[in-house]
């Protein structure tokens, strides 16, 4: 290997239905990444924790556990990007996929480009690094770009990596209305076009309502713009000091 060159991207699936399994092995190998793949949770964990991959392919539906209960130890243990590869189309099954820290949710049948394009701009994202590592305050809220965590009244809120980049991108765009095309493009990587569940955004920024709002019915950080988008304010009490 060319020294110079960076090491390949790690990809573990953990999917039992060994012809998906198979293809998807052989297809992601054959576009450069290295590939690691299991049947079953027990095997898929324990690989996990040999292998470290930079994103996981879960299925839902495993033999000995649930896609989603691994995409959530998963998350807890380290910044491993998660792609969910279910049959269920429901809105309740993607919401608690994303709710268990899941960056995207693909259904069956899937397309194997689709899913190539979906990968490499999540792994294009490098999780955990800013252009700007600016600190931003907004009286209690802290959000450090540079250490990528969030405080709350000198209390640490837990972020997935992908809601701790949607909140910063929301608030070092203080008072701008941003559409949810344009959160797409910037936070997920999406062009104008791509296919992608229109949902996603309104999904995680529930998500981080519940974690930074003291009452995330009645927000005062991150407000809707209803047929527009979202816009992330400053309290008036923070702006008055300013």
């Amino acid at each position: 290997m060319n020294p110079n060159m960076a090491p390949a991207k790690k990809i573990l699936v953990v999917e039992d239905d060994p012809a998906i399994r198979t293809l998807l092995h052989r297809f992601l190998a054959k576009h450069g990444y290295q590939i690691e793949s299991a049947s079953d949770g027990k095997t898929g964990m324990a690989l996990f924790e040999q292998f470290a991959p930079d994103l996981a392919i879960l299925d839902v539906n495993l033999p000995d556990a649930l896609g989603f209960n691994l995409c959530q130890e998963m998350r807890r243990r380290t910044n491993v990007f998660v792609v969910i590869l279910s049959e269920r189309v429901k809105t309740e099954d993607k919401i608690t996929g994303f709710s268990m820290g899941a960056d995207d949710y693909c259904t069956k049948p899937f397309d194997l480009d689709e899913l190539r394009y979906r990968v490499n701009a999540i792994i294009g994202r490098e999780r955990d690094r800013h252009s700007e590592n600016r600190c931003l305050t907004f009286g209690p809220l802290v959000i450090d770009a540079m250490r990528c965590e969030v405080h709350f009244n000198d209390r640490p809120i837990r972020l997935t990596a992908l809601e701790f980049k949607l909140l910063y991108f929301l608030a070092s765009h203080c008072g701008e209305v941003l559409s949810r095309e344009e959160i797409k493009k910037a936070v997920w990587g999406y062009q104008e076009g791509d296919v992608g569940d229109e949902r996603v955004v309104d999904v995680h920024i529930g998500q981080i309502r519940r974690k930074v709002e003291l009452t995330p019915t009645q927000p005062k950080f991150i407000h809707t713009d209803r047929g527009f988008g979202y816009r992330f304010e400053a309290p008036l009490a923070v702006r008055d000091r300013n």
